[in-house]
């Protein structure tokens, strides 16, 4: 946490500006009963920080000079981090320790605050959580109360987020470094103009009835939160981060919060899209690594490395359904026509930022820096807040694409009450404030409570209505191609790699640039020179250029096409019927409501009575001799079946073709694969993967014919939450392979004790005593950390070679360790540490996979011959025992190097959760847990 400073001056700043405290309270008429609740007390919810996300510049003076927080902006933390700790001795009279109920409504002695920002609705806050209870008498007025209650809670964070979305943080807060990567890795994926977002709207509206009900809801919406940006601005409530960047003089008042758009919405979706809901898109990578194989091993043998190394559809992966069904989607056929692949060595990204000045100029940090998420405040008076964002608004990593949410349900014939239990949620990263928001929306055609992305949440995305709950995971089945487009000269004459026409269906058109001039200078939160740069898009009727090259020595773009491409709203349909209680009686109605999500998710669904599972995503229709791992030749007999490059539209999987599936014995997710038949987009979903942890558990107890309670299955998926991935289901394989002869050395023989104690102890990582920031087993945690780089490189480069490794390591990092060390060596990759989620990437599979092949195993969807150490057994073993003696002689300082967070060795820190700020007010940093940063626990005795 930043050090408190002593600045005399902020005093009487705050002193000047004192009417920015507190917002005024408005009073209103007692809110209507709520629906009845089905749930009879048995859903319960919880997402930390906290549910206020604003603070105003006395509160944020406040926090930098003694370290307080505004009301209920961290009030989860500590109920979420608790249940590391106590989650074994977890009982029904304590979940609320843990969770907070989700019950509807607000009991009288429990409200906080009622009031009606305009006559057709009242919200009512609980003393809990502070969370919005939204009644409206009208729709519109619903929608509008959800505006309204959005922006108290997270105005700042919506603002900045949409000019993320849009290519435009640096003008709107500095040109640090942070900044820069944010607005042009969300502008390189969704390059729209004003134009095209506001089609998209009409688009949206002119599908039927309940798209132009969507418009109405939208604006409502947007409506809600101008009121209250109006209202915060002349009553100087508004949060206090605009002063930091300058946008509103703490003393006059003067400066400007801009209104919101309907646009502004298109905005957020496409990034919360880019983020969570696609998948593919790797196949310019995925072409070099396998290249690279080919030309190591030649194609017969190199294919059968690559393509073990893939994992399109690992016979030994375990998926979501395990009911016999088999779904097809997104395989590589045997003779492929049309793969496009590019000469060795041609390929360049595509250049994105031109005419740079000023501090735009400055050489890129190291990518190996280690983050700083809590930079020190300096400065005196208003100048207190110079260097808040110094480091930048975003948190480093923040825009990748993420993966990170799991589900468990199991159906009522394997439950103790006889109907089904779930505990499930989306992970969305841990921010401060938290990019997810939680309400309770209840209007005509509206009733729901739960979280939605804040500037999204006119419908809730992921929670309960009446008498159903849902929820969804990161699904990522590929709905990206790419396009390799030969480049042309318009005039006839010699081709350049530069040029900025291409041939489409023989013609040869000038590639559409989309640009923003992005400038800032020197203010009160950016502490870096003026600069400005240039951000601009070449975009073909393909998609956006993503990489430059050469195929046969002719010159091509490579393009990304993918099928949300201006169709990022189109999801709202489904998420307006999860929240209609006439739309959702059943799990059927739920399935095809979630047929309408254009995203990739896969949705769970639980009532009294059923579950139902769904896969999502506008899965198009590729003809049938096309790789879609693979970069492939632009022309017509290759294109998506039904595609019409105008609006991007094409053919789609209809709704039997999509993983589906109701009152499975059980359903877990996480990230893993969907179903038989449908192939990763992501080689982590092979022999190895997260989702393990979870099926292991569930399926364990149920073959052992002891039903599930409440308690027991979000004990399950704490337990795996805790578990270290690589020793459950790797450390075993390394240990048989060790165990093939005695070890001599007594030294060694301590070290592989060890590890093998831990193992036998649950491989997880749990402090020894609550509190103690010391981690039972810390030894061989901190010894396995250092090891596993090592004996990965050691297992596999000799044998593909440096320069195939390397190439492999660009399609998939070796490792997901919850500190952050991805492959270890730092111009490789080093991951986001800090943030919870782990153990989703990594050579996991493919490790377990060569040392079996390695013991002489038959393996299915192997490699064939080992590969470990050269493909010796003996030598394999050695290579294991000197990667092991090397890694006990790792200093710990370099195993877990220091940041912001943490001092250089400080194991426990290094894996603990920092909520990374988007404004001003910082958290404490809590156990590392992989877990749904938003969870619920649901269970429904009765049903409408």
């Amino acid at each position: 946490m930043p050090r408190r400073s002593r600045v005399p001056a902020v005093i009487a700043a705050v002193a000047t500006v004192g009417s920015l405290l507190v917002a005024p309270t408005a009073s209103a008429a007692p809110a209507p009963e709520p629906p009845e609740d089905y749930c009879r007390g048995q859903c319960h919810h919880i997402l930390p920080p906290g549910q206020n996300g604003n603070a105003t510049f006395a509160e944020l003076v406040g926090h930098m000079l003694l370290g307080t927080r505004p009301p209920h902006s961290d009030d989860q933390l500590g109920k979420y981090d608790a249940l590391v700790a106590g989650y074994p001795k977890l009982t029904t009279d304590t979940i609320r320790e843990f969770f907070n109920d989700n019950s509807f409504g607000v009991p009288e002695d429990e409200v906080e605050r009622r009031y009606s920002p305009r006559e057709d609705v009242t919200i009512v806050r609980d003393e809990t959580a502070g969370i919005p209870h939204i009644y409206g008498s009208t729709r519109s007025g619903t929608t509008f109360g959800a505006g309204y209650a959005t922006a108290e809670d997270k105005l700042f964070l919506m603002d900045a987020l949409r000019r993320a979305g849009r290519g435009e943080v640096t003008p709107f807060a500095g040109g640090a470094q942070a900044n820069r990567e944010m607005e042009q890795r969300f502008f390189a994926a969704a390059p729209y103009t004003e134009q095209e977002l506001r089609r998209q709207i009409e688009s949206v509206a002119a599908s039927g009835e309940r798209g132009r009900t969507a418009l109405r809801d939208a604006q409502s919406y947007v409506d809600g939160i101008n009121a209250y940006l109006e209202k915060a601005h002349e009553g100087r409530y508004f949060p206090g981060e605009y002063v930091a960047t300058g946008h509103v003089d703490p003393v006059t008042n003067e400066g400007e919060i801009e209104p919101f758009e309907l646009t502004d919405l298109v905005v957020l979706a496409s990034l919360v899209g880019a983020q969570f809901g696609g998948g593919g898109g790797g196949e310019v990578q995925n072409a070099i690594a396998r290249m690279s194989l080919h030309e190591r091993f030649g194609v017969q043998r190199g294919e059968r490395i690559w393509q073990a190394f893939r994992a399109e559809n690992d016979p030994e992966a375990i998926s979501t359904i395990h009911d016999g069904q088999s779904f097809p989607y997104g395989n590589s056929p045997e003779n492929p026509k049309g793969v496009a692949m590019p000469d060795p060595g041609s390929v360049r990204p595509q250049q994105l930022v031109f005419d740079r000045t000023g501090s735009a100029a400055e050489p890129a940090d190291d990518p190996a820096r280690p983050e700083a998420h809590n930079p020190e405040p300096a400065g005196d008076g208003a100048e207190a807040l110079r260097g808040m964002f110094d480091d930048g608004l975003f948190p480093e990593g923040m825009g990748q694409q993420g993966s990170m949410s799991n589900a468990l349900m199991v159906s009522g014939q394997h439950t103790e009450s006889g109907h089904p239990v779930a505990v499930f949620g989306p992970q969305t990263g841990y921010f401060s404030p938290q990019l997810l928001t939680l309400q309770e929306l209840q209007g005509p055609g509206i009733s729901s409570k739960g979280a939605s992305f804040a500037g999204l949440s006119f419908y809730t995305l992921l929670g309960r209505g009446q008498d159903y709950a849902w929820s969804a995971t990161t699904a990522a089945q590929d709905i990206i191609d790419t396009y390799a487009v030969e480049l042309c000269d318009p005039n006839g004459g010699p081709v350049s790699g530069d040029s900025n026409y291409y041939l489409f269906h023989g013609e040869c058109l000038p590639m559409r640039t989309v640009e923003r001039d992005n400038s800032w200078q020197p203010n009160l939160g950016d502490d870096t020179a003026e600069g400005s740069y240039r951000l601009m898009s070449f975009r073909t009727r393909y998609g956006p250029v993503t990489h430059r090259g050469t195929i046969e020595g002719e010159p091509v773009a490579f393009t990304t096409a993918r099928s949300t491409f201006l169709h990022e709203v189109d999801s709202i349909i489904g998420f307006q019927k999860f929240n209609d209680p006439n739309a959702i009686r059943s799990a059927r109605d739920f399935q095809r409501a979630a047929h309408d999500v254009n995203y990739t998710f896969n949705w769970f669904y639980a009532d009294a009575e059923d579950t139902a599972y769904f896969n999502s995503g506008a899965n198009v229709v590729r003809q049938p001799h096309v790789d879609p791992s693979m970069p492939i030749t632009s022309d017509p007999a290759h294109e998506w079946q039904g595609w019409n490059p105008a609006n991007n539209t094409a053919d789609y999987a209809p709704f039997a073709a999509h993983p589906n599936s109701t009152n499975q014995d059980y359903y877990i997710s996480w990230n893993n694969k969907q179903a038989p038949g449908t192939a990763g987009a992501s080689p982590a979903k092979g022999a190895v993967q997260r989702g393990d942890l979870l099926d292991s558990r569930v399926r364990g107890q149920i073959e052992a014919g002891d039903p599930f309670s409440r308690v027991e299955l979000v004990q399950a998926m704490a337990d795996a939450g805790v578990t270290d991935l690589r020793a459950e289901r790797v450390l075993p394989d390394l240990l048989r392979v060790i165990d093939t002869a005695p070890i001599a050395d007594p030294d060694t023989r301590r070290l592989v004790d060890g590890l093998r104690a831990w193992l036998a102890d649950g491989g997880e990582r749990v402090e020894a005593e609550p509190g103690s920031r010391r981690y039972a087993h810390a030894e061989a945690i901190e010894l396995f950390d250092a090891w596993w780089p090592l004996l990965v490189r050691g297992e596999f480069e000799q044998a593909v070679g440096p320069e195939a490794y390397r190439a492999m390591t660009e399609v998939m990092q070796i490792n997901e360790s919850p500190s952050g060390w991805q492959n270890r060596e730092p111009d490789l990759h080093r991951g986001q540490g800090h943030q919870g989620s782990a153990f989703l990437a990594g050579w996991y599979g493919q490790v377990s996979k060569d040392l079996r092949n390695t013991l002489g195993e038959d393996v299915p969807g192997g490699f064939g011959e080992p590969l470990c150490a050269g493909g010796d057994a003996e030598s394999c073993r050695s290579m294991l025992l000197d990667t092991l003696d090397q890694a006990a002689a790792t200093p710990s300082e370099q195993t877990y190097p220091g940041d912001a967070d943490c001092d250089a060795g400080d194991q426990w820190c290094a894996d603990a959760i920092a909520h990374s700020r988007i404004g001003g007010i910082g958290q404490d940093l809590i156990s590392w847990q992989n877990r749904p940063t938003y969870q619920q626990v649901v269970e429904f005795p009765a049903h409408r």
